[in-house]
């Protein structure tokens, strides 16, 4: 395990799925379906494919291997890029990374 910010962290494989899925009450045609809209095998999950675009590019920027975080500088000073930082927090804010 690893320490971020002095905290060990986790993404919630459960939450992605979770957050990206749609859930409709009746299951629409083909021609319902919005172009947004993903319909994987035969009991139709539907997954939003903007919010999950976007889960995916946020964790890759989290997770970038090129992007070393001093810890001990990154409580005071900006050595985080501001990319690291908005995907961290947003991640943070929709519960898909959380402490352990």
């Amino acid at each position: 395990m690893f320490k971020i910010f002095g905290e060990y962290y986790y993404v919630d494989l459960d939450m992605i799925e979770k957050y990206t899925q749609i859930d409709d009450e009746e299951t629409p045609t083909t021609d319902e379906l919005e172009s947004t809209d993903i319909v994987i095998g035969d009991n139709s999950t539907k997954i939003h494919i903007i919010k999950y675009e976007m889960v995916k590019y946020l964790l890759e920027v989290v997770m970038d291997p090129h992007d070393e975080v001093d810890e001990k500088l990154a409580s005071s000073s900006n050595e985080l890029s501001i990319p690291f930082k908005i995907a961290f927090n947003s991640l943070l804010t929709k519960n898909i990374i959380n402490k352990l």
